[in-house]
């Protein structure tokens, strides 16, 4: 871990801004920027994001006129920086001299210059020509008093299939497996005849007849996440060459991108950084800013971290634009600091007149500042400035406590991307969401953990799916369980190991003997069917996705099948290990059945509730700091609410012993010592 508590945020006051691009307006307005600026409470922008032509207009040679004056006007104004390398987007002239450095896609062709994110991180020239940039710029501008932190690169992610990330491949599998017999081991090549005798031989899984190689397509994810973190190395060690000390980052962008293995990633970050926007317009996105923010605290192991990013008040779901309430995005970037960030930054500050993203919108709209919109971002940077006090983390550095761990891994997401699965109705990342979700409206705090991490400080470890476990995976969580933890595995794990080899005997395979079960035949669902159970937590219980033919091998039976053909057949067990249990559904529960099969298991394992009682759709989060701790109180619901308990209120100094009113879709934040036992509950 190369983190160092020297190289951090501030954390005398949270930071409220977003991305500025001021080489797409005339100068004369980068000033009135400023005092918009000023009105709205700002105090960090983001620079340089997409910019390289403008600061390298030919090969090797630098224009950093312009930048001077943009980061010497916002210092002068009072705003601190955020510079970005602008490597996400090379300059025409780079792609007409360096052909090569394009990406190619799986079926072979190669793309052509005229978007962001067109290079092929492993061409020799793209990585010069990136730590060239990075250390001009870092040079120049390593000790400029406006300098908040680095943003390197923007939303690594772009995946090449051509012959210099072929040639990157053969060298990392050389690394990774050591011999071609151990590579012809791993990927299964008896099957179909697929016996590598020459390095030479292996590519990266381009389009092919039929099938590509599961463990090749596996190890290239694995590849191309290493390979644009060596790129990013490159670029955070020119700027530390250069002599630089300010914090350096990288955004990660989630939830439907995922090309990152982010454990490894984050260890290699001074602070995490992520762009979240919403999937989702309706109610469940109060669901997702929680979702994403959990994630990136987790990837800070539970420290510090800065949203780089979300949408304002208009927003891309599902491919269309749509209107984002004033009053949510309030909610959201409260969620987020909440959760930990140590600002909330918005794409964008103002919105472009031109472009492919000229209806992304901004803090500033078309309209400009005389709009409803403007006036509520400068209250809400009046309320950021005003809870600045939360930025200061305690001495364990642990933002937030939470009984409740949900086991996160890319891998884990790419295994159930492969083609051929037993169901194409598999999704890794929906099984974990519906997991988060229903721990978020049961009122759980959250973290997430790697499945090989030490898990000894939770109470409940939920495996919502994971294809492959590995041998440090399976040993962190026997070791949990036989501690007293309560492990509760849905569908689909353990069946393989780390090579996607699937373990003979009977599934789940490498976790038969902790769950104490037995799976003899797979009944995977259709799309719109689901299985009835009954006997479970709270009455009759529904699943969907999957089933199996379970037989106990000392597990109990929770729950049974109620129909069709597997009627009366085992479908919810427990198991008692060591001073633990681990559980076990044979089918993925819907909503309201995972939420109540969740609940009975956190409650017998006692896990707590930041508060009890609380009721869905308000949420309640506490913030651990230096000084004080803070409990958040979101309600998303049309009804007012009133929250009761130690603490004032921070920004009117009220007191909450006697209750407090909370309006509907409103908020508060009391100012609370380490004592517990609030009520949220109905105002009438």
């Amino acid at each position: 871990m190369t983190r160092t508590p020297d190289r951090g945020l501030p954390t005398d006051r949270l930071l409220y801004g977003g991305d500025y691009n001021p080489e797409q307006w005339p100068e004369e307005v980068w000033k009135e920027d400023v005092v918009l600026m000023q009105r709205a409470g700002v105090n960090a922008a983001t620079v340089g994001v997409f910019s390289w032509a403008l600061l390298e207009p030919e090969e090797g040679v630098y224009d950093f006129g312009w930048l001077d004056r943009v980061l010497d006007t916002l210092h002068a104004g009072g705003i601190g920086v955020v510079l970005a390398t602008p490597t996400a987007s090379p300059p025409p002239w780079f792609t007409r001299a360096h052909p090569d450095a394009l990406p190619v896609g799986p079926d072979g062709v190669r793309l052509t210059h005229g978007s962001r994110d067109t290079y092929a991180v492993s061409a020799p020239a793209y990585r010069a020509a990136s730590r060239a940039i990075a250390e001009r710029l870092a040079e120049r501008y390593g000790d400029h008093p406006a300098l908040l932190a680095w943003h390197v690169h923007n939303e690594y992610g772009t995946i090449d299939h051509g012959e210099h990330a072929a040639a990157a491949f053969r060298r990392w599998l050389q690394r990774r497996h050591g011999s071609l017999d151990e590579l012809n081991r791993s990927w299964y090549t008896a099957f179909w005849s697929q016996r590598y005798t020459s390095w030479e031989d292996v590519l990266p899984p381009r389009r092919t007849q039929y099938l590509v190689n599961p463990g090749q397509a596996m190890d290239f994810r694995r590849f191309c996440s290493d390979e644009m973190l060596d790129a990013f190395r490159e670029q955070r060690d020119a700027i530390r060459a250069a002599g630089s000390s300010a914090p350096v980052t990288t955004n990660f962008m989630l939830p439907t991108w995922n090309h990152l293995e982010q454990w490894s990633w984050s260890d290699e970050l001074d602070v995490v950084s992520l762009d979240h926007y919403l999937d989702t317009v309706g109610p469940d996105g109060e669901t997702h800013a929680a979702y994403g923010a959990d994630l990136a605290r987790s990837f800070s192991h539970g420290g510090p971290w800065l949203l780089m990013e979300q949408s304002t008040t208009s927003s891309t779901v599902a491919g269309r634009r749509a209107h984002k309430d004033v009053e949510r995005v309030v909610r959201n970037s409260l969620s987020y600091l909440a959760r930990g960030s140590q600002g909330a930054l918005f794409f964008q500050w103002r919105a472009p007149a031109a472009g492919s993203e000229a209806w992304h919108g901004g803090i500033v709209p078309h309209t400009g500042e005389d709009s409803r919109s403007f006036r509520a971002f400068a209250d809400l940077g009046r309320v950021v400035a005003a809870l600045g006090e939360v930025a200061a983390p305690p001495a364990d550095g642990r933002l937030v406590e939470a009984d409740v761990a949900v086991l996160w891994h890319a891998e884990g997401w790419w295994a159930t991307e492969a083609p051929q699965l037993p169901s194409d109705e598999l999704d890794y990342s929906a099984a974990v969401r519906a997991t988060h979700r229903a721990l978020w409206h049961e009122g759980y705090a959250v973290d997430f953990a790697a499945p090989d991490a030490d898990l000894s400080r939770y109470r409940v470890v939920c495996v919502p799916s994971l294809f492959a476990v590995g041998d440090a995976a399976l040993a962190s969580l026997r070791a949990f369980v036989e501690r007293g933890g309560h492990l509760l595995v849905q569908p689909f794990t353990g069946y393989a190991d780390e090579d996607l080899h699937v373990v003979p005997g009977g599934y789940p395979g490498r976790l038969r003997d902790l769950l104490g079960v037995r799976v003899q035949e797979l009944h995977p669902l259709d799309a719109a069917e689901r299985v009835q159970l009954s006997g479970g937590p709270g009455g009759e219980l529904t699943g969907r996705v999957w089933s199996e033919l379970l037989e106990p091998e000392g597990a109990e039976v929770v729950a049974r099948y109620a129909g069709g053909e597997l009627d009366g057949s085992p479908a919810i067990t427990r198991a008692a290990a060591g001073a633990g249990a681990a559980h076990y559904a044979s089918t993925f529960l819907d909503g309201g059945s995972l939420r109540r099969w969740l609940r009975g298991v956190c409650e017998e394992a006692g896990a707590r509730r930041t508060v009890e009682g609380c009721p869905p759709p308000v949420e309640a989060v506490l913030r651990r700091g230096a000084h004080a701790d803070h409990l958040f109180v979101l309600n998303h619901s049309g009804d007012a609410v009133r929250v009761s308990g130690p603490g004032t209120d921070v920004l009117s100094g009220e007191d909450a012993g006697e209750g407090l009113p909370v309006a509907a879709r409103g908020w508060r934040v009391l100012r609370t010592g380490g004592r517990r036992g609030w009520r949220v509950e109905a105002a009438g």
